[in-house]
């Protein structure tokens, strides 16, 4: 039997179940080494406050591009760019802490396994 799914603390992706932590499912935290590394970056980031307020200033229901939140915290030409991954990273922790949804074409999505364009709304 396949344990509960869990998301990563880092990137917010499901972690996928493997029959080599069957006894240490419980403890599993991160997706994979790269996650583990950057463990302290999290904290440091801090776009799901950033994201939750952004949102509480808008009509409920209304949705927010992850560009306008690395916008708000690098205005400078070209240096939000590198924002926009940590930001979809924050977003999907939020979707898994149960906060805010991410769609696609107005439809929700799975996080984990979006690809392109989304948006993030309240949930």
């Amino acid at each position: 039997m396949t344990p509960l799914p869990k998301s990563c603390a880092v990137c917010g992706r499901t972690i996928e179940w493997r029959k080599k932590w069957e006894r240490s499912w419980g403890e599993v935290k991160y997706c994979s080494d790269g996650c583990r590394k950057r463990k302290g970056s999290v904290v440091a980031g801090g776009f799901e406050a950033d994201i939750l307020e952004l949102l509480a200033a808008r009509a409920r229901g209304a949705t927010l591009c992850p560009s306008e939140v690395a916008r708000a915290r690098s205005p400078e030409a070209e240096e939000w760019r590198a924002l926009m991954e940590p930001v979809r990273e924050a977003a999907r922790r939020l979707v898994a802490q149960g906060k805010v949804v991410i769609t696609q074409q107005g439809h929700e999505v799975d996080p984990s396994t979006a690809k392109g364009p989304i948006r993030i709304r309240l949930r």
